[in-house]
């Protein structure tokens, strides 16, 4: 096939066109094209209001390739490269099935390569299936009653469940199609396969998560949730078995650990048992919530329906941090992603439609470990842990503080909202977010703001809405693994953002292939 870079189409368009200006660029008559495959398609804004939707294509053209592309005299076309994935395949399994720690991305992936090459792999999980965990999330959306076992947090498709569901990575890796190819086989929309930022929605992923599960069970693997592992039995320096709350003890000499990185409760067993941990850095801050409409305005000169909700990435390199947007969420909401008593944390989440009023995203103040108040390697948990605290306390509740950003720069607090309505639920306490931020944060963003207002005109606008805290944006610790993946603990397996080697959904569940296949053996895991 031949590979076209570069057609820029108005948003307006339709297949017919796209397919005329690829057979245009070669010189070839529009029905000397058998086959277009689109494999990237991106937004244009930097002439706005002119906004392109430019395309990358792979043609199956009638005739000769290599003459076809030399007579177009081209350059923006060229053979397309040949780059797949093929998992390992099937071999003797074990006498003792793998166990999976977690069904995350980093569990479910290691879980279905473990499962296809015949391993039959147990995946424990402490929370709820898909559909029982999303009543248990709701309900605490509407009336803050937390389940500390099953919630944004814990539970089937692990914290990516709830979010916006965004599958683009920094990563450049083959596994990166087939794990979209998976999705889209689960329920997943199949424009994910080419999007620039592929996102699936927390609504789609709720059904997409159970399929994948049932693909593991129809290939011999085991799914049992509300099982949480407590402790590890080992042997020699080496993994005999897990311990579950409920008093079992699975034999086992291969685990996965794709925990999580809100597990807070089995880092510190890991601490305990001796498992080699350090601290990592990490970055928290708030969420950040404008309208909609503002945003597109922004970034395109206003709001047209054949384009996507607009959405943006921030960054500010200041003196002593880096202030950065992160997870932005077009069309979502705020929502409180605690999983532990006494304590408020805010994630974002979209649904598929990206149709809400308000956009939202993380504004994040990068952490090192040289500035965290408290030693050892669970010194970054235990300030998540303690910010968490003084924000529940500030109403005595899970709602969420907030402030106006004009407030927030001129230093006193908020009474209620302007123009943006936030969308948190079970609701907001209106206050000044220097009495529950620490001061290193709060100075960073406020320093930050006004230089980000001239990367995204209206981003300081002064009734945005900053609810906080946003402390889980990454895992705070790292679980020591050598070149074959295995902890100190020889058989464990640290795997994906909970262990510190990930930090979203597709790098999570590349992470838990690459373990898969360190355990199959043979040419894989690089």
């Amino acid at each position: 096939m031949i590979r076209l870079n570069g057609i820029a189409l108005p948003p307006e368009h339709n297949a017919h066109q796209l397919q005329f200006e690829a057979a245009q660029m070669l010189r070839i008559p529009n029905s000397g094209i058998r086959q277009l495959k689109i494999v990237r398609r991106s937004v244009d804004a930097r002439k706005k209001p002119q906004v392109k939707i430019v395309y990358t294509v792979d043609v199956l053209v009638e005739g000769n390739e290599k003459k076809i592309l030399k007579q177009s005299a081209c350059k923006r076309a060229a053979l397309a490269p040949v780059q797949y994935y093929i998992p390992p395949k099937a071999v003797s399994p074990p006498q003792k099935r793998p166990v999976v720690i977690g069904f995350g991305p980093a569990g479910m992936f290691a879980a279905l390569i473990l499962a296809q090459a015949g391993w039959r792999p147990l995946v424990l999980e402490r929370g709820e299936e898909a559909a029982a965990r999303n009543e248990k999330v709701r309900t605490f959306f509407r009336t803050g009653s937390l389940d500390v076992r099953s919630n944004v947090q814990f539970g089937e498709g692990g914290a990516g469940t709830f979010s916006d569901g965004k599958l683009n990575t920094g990563l450049n890796n083959p596994r990166i199609g087939w794990v979209l190819e998976q999705f889209v086989k689960a329920g997943a929309g199949e424009d994910i396969l080419y999007d620039a930022k592929p996102h699936v929605g927390t609504d789609v992923l709720l059904t997409v998560v159970q399929n994948l599960r049932e693909r593991i069970r129809e290939l011999g693997g085991e799914v049992r949730f509300r099982t949480q592992v407590t402790g590890l039995r080992t042997e020699g320096g080496c993994l005999t078995g897990v311990e579950t709350q409920d008093g079992d003890v699975i034999c086992c000499d291969t685990a996965v650990l794709a925990i999580g990185h809100s597990a807070r409760d089995t880092f510190r067993m890991l601490e305990g048992l001796g498992v080699p941990m350090e601290p990592k850095p990490f970055a928290m801050g708030v969420r950040i919530e404008h309208k909609q409409s503002a945003v597109d305005q922004a970034q395109y000169g206003g709001k047209n329906p054949a384009l996507p909700p607009a959405d943006y990435k921030l960054v500010e390199h200041l003196p002593d941090a880096t202030v950065y947007t992160f997870c932005m969420c077009p069309g979502g909401y705020v929502v409180a992603a605690a999983s532990e008593e006494g304590g408020v944390v805010t994630n974002g989440m979209s649904d598929s439609s990206r149709d809400g009023e308000n956009a939202n995203a993380a504004l994040l103040v990068t952490v090192n470990p040289d500035c965290f108040p408290y030693e050892g390697p669970l010194g970054g948990m235990e300030w998540q842990r303690r910010i968490e605290e003084q924000a529940y306390r500030a109403s005595g509740s899970y709602l969420a503080p907030a402030q106006r950003v004009g407030d927030f720069l001129e230093g006193k607090p908020s009474t209620g909202p302007g123009a943006v309505e936030p969308s948190y639920r079970p609701g907001v306490h209106w206050c000044d977010l220097r009495q529950v931020l620490p001061e290193r944060i709060t100075a960073a963003i406020a320093q930050a703001l006004p230089l980000l207002e001239g990367k995204l005109e209206g981003f300081s606008n002064p009734d945005a809405v900053l609810t906080a805290p946003e402390t889980r944006s990454s895992s705070p610790v790292r679980i020591l693994r050598d070149e074959s993946r295995q902890s100190a603990i020889s058989g464990l397996y640290p795997t994906g953002e909970g262990a510190g080697y990930a930090g979203g959904i597709m790098s999570a569940a590349i992470d838990g292939i690459l373990t898969a296949e360190a355990i199959l053996g043979g040419s894989y895991g690089k």
